[in-house]
């Protein structure tokens, strides 16, 4: 996992296709974000290229154990994650799974088709 917190509130974040390992770098990132206890917005442009076959076992524990340990944080600083996604299919199959997401990391997962709206639902969560 990337994070790009050039334009903070605003994080860029890039998942891509890489095992999850809460010891990386990216890990290592959004820990400091969340010990800057300011709110923030992360914005998803890639999860469409993310692993097809899902992550293993171990990788998904260690995320839920690393969720848990900072889940105050997370609830308090992450105003929510915005995912663009242009293809409508692709948005219906997130919205479905938008309350699992919610449910888990404590936050909300809002989908839309633009960077544009991606911005201006940014600002509203940041405005609250």
């Amino acid at each position: 996992m990337l994070l790009d917190s050039t334009y903070f509130p605003l994080v860029w974040m890039d998942t891509g296709n890489a095992t999850i390992d809460t010891r990386d770098e990216g890990f290592a990132a959004f820990e400091t974000l969340l010990a800057g206890a300011e709110p923030f917005v992360l914005l998803d442009a890639e999860r469409a290229r993310q692993k097809a076959n899902g992550h293993t076992h171990d990788e998904q524990k260690q995320l839920s154990l690393w969720m848990k340990r900072h889940k105050a944080a997370l609830r308090t600083y992450v105003r929510g994650q915005i995912l663009i996604e242009p293809d409508a299919d692709k948005q219906e199959a997130a919205q479905l799974f938008a309350a699992k997401f919610e449910a888990f990391w404590g936050y909300p997962l809002h989908i839309v088709a633009t960077q544009e709206e991606a911005f201006k639902v940014a600002n509203q969560l940041l405005a609250k």
